[in-house]
């Protein structure tokens, strides 16, 4: 059955609001690894967002079109709306056609070609702004293992070493070793004079 059909007639507005409210979806769908890290959680929508912001500056650092780069990290998993999260012992056992996903949520939006052509970028990697986005999506999940591992999870240093391995641009290594050397409460911790927390308030004594 095409799990669209009755929606065909639509006119364009109508199914760019569906569209909206299935990338809603996001918000709600969890990102399923962490079940066995044991610690930590994030939506698909949570993880696509950082990823995007990771793509912008992963080409801000490679001197490419970081307007392309973050259309590539947006969409890479819109198609999850329909599909879930597979983490990686799911995928042994489970398939699942996320092109056809993407390709479904679209139809009838007018978005179709060029959301496909981002999918089809990212998936073939022949692009420099196509190997960024991937390194943008492994380096938001390192940035969230390296919370948990600052918090004392013994796992994620394990999981860290893998997805290091997995990171295809000289950009992408080098945010990720300075990732993996600042402590992630460096940001608000260590910004105000150190007076500041004995003052508490931050009003004089």
């Amino acid at each position: 059955m095409n799990p669209i059909e009755h929606l065909m007639d639509r006119d364009r507005l109508t199914r760019l609001a569906d569209f909206l409210f299935e990338v809603g979806m996001l918000r709600k769908t969890p990102r399923t690894g962490y079940q066995f890290l044991g610690s930590g959680s994030e939506s698909v929508a949570e993880h696509s967002f950082r990823t995007a912001v990771l793509g912008f500056i992963l080409a801000d650092l490679a001197d490419a079109d970081a307007a392309r780069t973050v259309m590539l990290c947006l969409f890479h998993d819109v198609h999850e709306a329909r599909t879930g999260d597979f983490n990686y012992v799911n995928k042994m056992y489970n398939k699942t056609d996320g092109g056809q996903a993407l390709k479904d949520a679209l139809r009838g939006t007018g978005l179709t070609q060029r959301v496909l052509g981002f999918w089809e970028e990212l998936e073939t990697t022949k692009t420099l702004e196509a190997n960024l986005a991937q390194d943008a999506d492994q380096i938001e999940f390192m940035a969230n293992l390296k919370e948990e591992q600052d918090l004392g999870n013994p796992y994620a240093a394990k999981w860290l070493q893998s997805a290091v391995l997995r990171l295809r641009t000289k950009e992408g290594r080098q945010l990720a070793e300075a990732i993996l050397s600042t402590d992630h409460t460096d940001w608000w911790f260590k910004g105000p004079d150190a007076a500041w927390w004995s003052r508490k308030n931050g009003g004089s004594k």
